[in-house]
Parts: structure tokens; C-alpha cells; sequence
């Protein structure tokens, strides 16, 4: 199950995605307060029919929104996941985390977030705001979306409370995030989590083994599989529900590899104009376009 938040005619729609066929099934739902994405997910859960009643869509004739709207809390994020990468991060200079140019990858998964308000849709235009960064990089990942909340969740239980995943570019001021000496500030900056272009539920997929690509203007940048993460899913989950409580709708950016503009000699840094295009196999891919 595929499932999407989208805008046709200025009107906003949560509905059933078929990549196959191009076509999207829009879902009928009541007025609410709550994010409806969370109510389709906890529907989807709970075995209730999803009411598709139509209307039917093109993928094309759509904009792409960011599945989750409001997430309860910041986009949760880890850091130096991938060894290669952890590598080429310490030795690039800008990781003011890092002891050495030579440090070992992390024992402990390094945890830090992005603001709510960096989400754009799939096809959205990044903006970074060129009077304060110009060195301004990719970062390919697969995102965790928490159906069932909890707290103090173990390892062997995690998978119980993920509902599905999707596709995030973690978009990095590097230099900010060396200037401030922590992370947040280069990586919160308004349409810097290009995300979706839907929620692929958990039934469809091994999250131990997708591959992950990363293009910039059809040049290949990033080229990992999950398996390769240093701290799988259920780790991740463990360690960050030991200090805080998830909730439904809650999104996890399980880390980046080898491959992002701080990883060559010299950096190579997104320009107005170039098109980062993140896929993943088993849910599709996303493109944005820096402005």
C-alpha cells in the first residue's frame, strides 16, 4: 500500500498510489483536526476499510505534498550511519563532531533533527538562501514512519511500531552546520527535506536490503543498500525511545552514505539549477530542482 497527500486544483487529497498503473485513488474522509495521513495510517493498521471511492487521479496531473503534515516532534535524524560515509565526513573538515580526520565510526547512534517547516513535496524546488550558505549539499535517505507509539520500545518489538517508508533528502548548509558547532541550524532551513512521494507500508518491503541512489544532473553520486547501516532500524528505534516518547506520524532519517558533495576533492556543492533525483527500490524516487 502506497499512500499519498497531493494537491490538484488548489485542492488537497490523501489517496491510494498504483506507480504501475500512474494513477492515483482518492480516499474519502470526514473533517478533522488531525492530520489525515496518521488517520488513513492507524485505519490501515486497525484492518478498517480505507474507503476508496475515488476521484481518480494521473500521477502526473498532481503535486506531491509531503505525506505528514505535522509530525508531533522535529524530523528525527541519525548521523554517520553508513561507515563509508562516516569516513569521508570526518575527513572532509566540516564535521566539528568529530575528534580527528581519522575517527571510527560512531559506537552509539548520533541522533539530531530537522524543523517540521524544511518538508517539501517529491518535485518541489529547494531554496536555499544563498545570502547566508553556499555550500550547500545532498544527502539520499530512507525515512522511517512510526505508526504505533511507544516508549522504551526493545529492539525485538520495533518493527511492530513502524507503519511504512519513504524517501528523504537530507539537504545540508555545510557551512552553518560547522559555524554553529552543531547541526540543526544547517540543516533546518526552510525546503531542506525534500520528502515522499508517498508512504510505502512495512508488509511491502525488507528495510534490511534497499538499494539507495543518488543522482545529481544524472550523475550518479550516491550508490549504498540499507544493509549496510551501522545501526539498523530496530536499534535506532531503541535508542531513541529509551529518552522520548514516538507517536504516530513521528519520521525517522536513518542516515546518509558515502557519496555527498563533502565527500569529494574538492567538494562539490549543489548550484542553482541542478537536480537531485533520490531513489529507492520498492517505493520509487523523488527530484527536486535547487532555485
Amino acid at each position: 500500500m502506497k499512500l499519498a497527500r497531493f494537491e490538484y486544483n488548489s485542492v488537497i487529497y490523501f489517496g491510494l498510489a498504483d506507480p504501475k498503473e500512474e494513477t492515483l485513488t482518492g480516499v474519502a474522509l470526514r473533517p478533522t483536526n488531525r492530520d489525515q495521513m496518521i488517520e488513513l495510517m492507524q485505519a490501515q493498521t486497525d484492518g478498517r476499510d480505507l474507503n476508496l471511492c475515488g476521484p481518480y487521479f494521473d500521477l502526473a496531473d498532481v503535486k506531491f505534498l509531503p505525506p505528514i503534515s505535522e509530525p508531533s516532534k522535529n524530523i528525527l535524524c541519525i548521523g554517520k550511519n553508513y561507515v563509508e560515509h562516516a569516513k569521508e565526513f570526518a575527513r572532509s573538515g566540516f564535521d566539528s563532531s568529530a575528534k580527528s580526520k581519522e575517527e571510527n565510526p560512531p559506537e552509539d547512534p548520533i541522533i539530531f533533527s530537522k524543523a517540521p517547516c524544511t518538508m517539501i513535496g517529491a518535485y518541489e524546488h529547494i531554496r536555499p538562501p544563498w545570502d547566508i550558505t553556499s555550500k550547500v549539499d545532498y544527502e539520499g535517505e530512507l525515512g522511517v514512519v512510526i505508526g504505533v507509539g511507544g516508549r522504551s520500545i526493545s529492539r525485538e518489538s520495533a518493527y511492530e511500531h513502524v507503519w511504512g517508508y519513504t524517501i528523504i533528502n537530507d539537504v545540508t548548509a555545510r557551512d552553518l552546520q560547522a559555524v554553529h558547532m552543531q547541526w540543526l541550524l544547517g540543516k533546518s532551513i526552510d525546503t531542506f527535506c525534500p520528502i515522499g512521494p508517498w508512504i510505502v507500508s512495512a508488509d511491502e518491503l525488507d528495510p534490511g536490503d534497499l538499494d539507495l541512489k543518488c543522482w545529481v544532473n544524472d550523475e550518479l553520486r550516491q550508490d549504498a543498500n540499507t544493509g549496510d547501516l551501522i545501526f539498523d532500524i530496530p536499534a535506532i528505534i531503541e535508542a531513541i525511545s529509551a529518552s522520548m516518547s514516538l507517536f504516530p506520524g513521528d519520521i525517522i532519517a536513518t542516515g546518509t552514505p558515502a557519496g555527498v558533495g563533502i565527500g569529494y576533492d574538492p567538494p562539490r556543492f549543489l548550484k542553482p539549477r541542478d537536480r537531485v533525483r533520490v531513489a529507492i527500490s520498492g517505493i520509487g524516487e523523488i527530484e527536486n530542482t535547487v532555485v
